[in-house]
């Protein structure tokens, strides 16, 4: 039987437990220093009446998720060309969303929606910087006829066809599917810079904490203080950081595991469908005409064993400069070379190739130098002096500082480099992790270039192309030849027969 999106249709019934454990989690979230304290004296707290309080706010809150049930209803105005959401519990509202703004329509699955055997569908505009409308509980084959049907507008050259089920008939093929061992050899290479770093500060911190205790307990001197020499001190400094290391490691890889598990895409016709997640599985939809940037990283590791990350940022939102957008690129981890070419033929049409570089000027260095070597310094010096002088008894790292910021200063200004021919744009850059941004001139919204007046003499600037999907700035790099770029830039812009989307 087709299925009829035209009539309002309710989530399933068995979604009542999703809406329940959103409903509660956000409680919890929203009451958690009462329910600490709660915790902390549940010895004094009268057990009846907590028995009977607990039973209350669980009635409550089923009473909301089945309201958020009811209350919620979805259809298709044909007439309109519009996706119609009506919801709400007291004040009830109702969203229309025109089909032909619609950007992306992800599939995704939860550990609860995967026991109750649902799916979540979430759809995206070009005109929010967060998911339109969420639908939290609907069976497989309704949320990929609908999926199909919202993605359909008049720039989709593709038909698809309904069975007596309601699911599509459109041709696939297996495209790539990335390996265990290529998410392995991902989870151990990558990320593990921002991990390190939280991890040391996580036990400089214990560290210090476990000083004020034996402070505090009234000893006149430390009583580990005589157990430790340069010897032990530096054993210790070793251990430590072997330590972090390997809960580095192991903490990337369960990462890239849980979220990449069994990462599979597939070829519909002209778009790719990617499905991964081990816990949360999620589906989502890439179509060539609205990819506005694609990146290409990987480090020296990765290099070695033929592996590295792409990130796809499609036109999602209005808002590329938040956070929330920046995580919203979809990514792709452990492409080899050859799986790599095939997916940026397929995205970008061919394969770019890099024209005339400029690359940045030595005052770059200079401005990076005084940011995180000079400027830290003068603050530690000066707090170690003035006020806390126990700040010296870290003297020891700051050669350790100097020499790690001083080398990724280096090898970031030697591996920035812009690449410009009459196809595409190519900004290359990082210090360990080395990332390519492939940029279509058409797709440029939005030009910015920038000179301060103390920039005029060298003259050097600073260059930013906007498109709906991020941001790209190079900078500092020689004013004059940004200019004449820019303008080439436009003028393709103006004079290109082709969409940006």
């Amino acid at each position: 039987m087709k299925i009829d999106f035209s009539q309002p249709q309710r989530q399933s019934l068995v979604g009542v437990v999703v809406m329940f454990t959103d409903t509660l989690q956000g409680t919890v979230r929203s009451l958690w220093p009462i329910l600490l304290v709660w915790v902390f004296r549940i010895d004094e707290v009268n057990k009846l009446y907590l028995g009977l309080g607990t039973a209350g706010v669980i009635l409550l809150l089923g009473v909301i998720a089945y309201l958020k049930y009811y209350n919620f209803t979805f259809f298709l105005d044909e007439e309109n060309e519009e996706f119609v959401i009506r919801k709400g519990i007291l004040n009830k509202s109702r969203i229309a969303i025109p089909l032909d703004k619609i950007q992306q329509v992800n599939i995704n699955q939860s550990v609860i929606q995967k026991l109750i055997g649902v799916h979540a569908l979430e759809v995206d505009t070009a005109g929010s910087s967060k998911k339109e409308v969420t639908i939290k509980a609907i069976t497989h084959d309704l949320a990929t006829a609908l999926k199909e049907r919202l993605l359909e507008s008049g720039k989709n050259t593709e038909t698809n066809s309904f069975n007596e089920e309601g699911t599509t008939t459109k041709k696939e093929y297996p495209f790539i599917q990335i390996s265990l061992l290529s998410l392995l050899k991902t989870g151990i290479t990558s990320n593990y810079a921002r991990s390190f770093a939280l991890l040391f500060a996580f036990v400089i911190t214990v560290y210090q904490n476990i000083e004020d205790y034996i402070d505090a307990t009234g000893y006149e001197s430390d009583p580990l203080q005589e157990y430790i020499n340069p010897t032990v001190l530096l054993q210790f400094v070793g251990f430590i950081i072997l330590a972090i290391i390997v809960l580095t490691l192991l903490v990337n890889l369960l990462r890239t595991i849980l979220k990449y598990f069994n990462y599979r895409i597939t070829q519909q016709q002209n778009s790719l469908l990617l499905s991964y997640g081990l816990l949360t599985t999620r589906n989502t939809i890439i179509r060539p005409e609205r990819v506005q940037m694609v990146t290409v990283g990987r480090n020296y590791f990765q290099k070695k064993m033929d592996i590295q990350d792409i990130k796809i940022r499609q036109a999602s939102n209005l808002d590329t400069n938040n956070k929330e957008h920046r995580k919203q690129a979809i990514e792709i981890p452990g492409c080899n070379e050859k799986e790599k070419d095939v997916l940026i033929k397929f995205l970008l049409e061919k394969m770019p190739e890099r024209g005339v570089m400029l690359k940045p000027s030595i005052r770059k260095v200079i401005v990076q130098v005084v940011k995180f070597l000079i400027v830290p310094f003068v603050i530690f010096f000066l707090f170690a002096s003035v006020r806390f002088t126990e700040l010296y008894d870290y003297a020891v790292f700051l050669p350790l500082y100097f020499v790690f910021v001083a080398t990724m200063i280096y090898f970031a200004y030697r591996n920035s480099r812009l690449f410009v021919n009459s196809e595409f744009i190519i900004k290359q850059s990082g210090a360990w992790d080395i990332d390519n941004d492939f940029l279509a001139p058409h797709k440029i919204q939005a030009v910015s270039l920038k000179q301060y007046f103390w920039h005029k003499k060298a003259d050097i600037g600073k260059v930013t192309l906007y498109t709906a999907g991020g941001t790209l700035t190079f900078g500092l790099a020689d004013y004059t030849r940004l200019k004449q770029l820019v303008n080439y830039w436009l003028y393709q812009v103006e004079t290109t027969d082709k969409n940006w989307m």
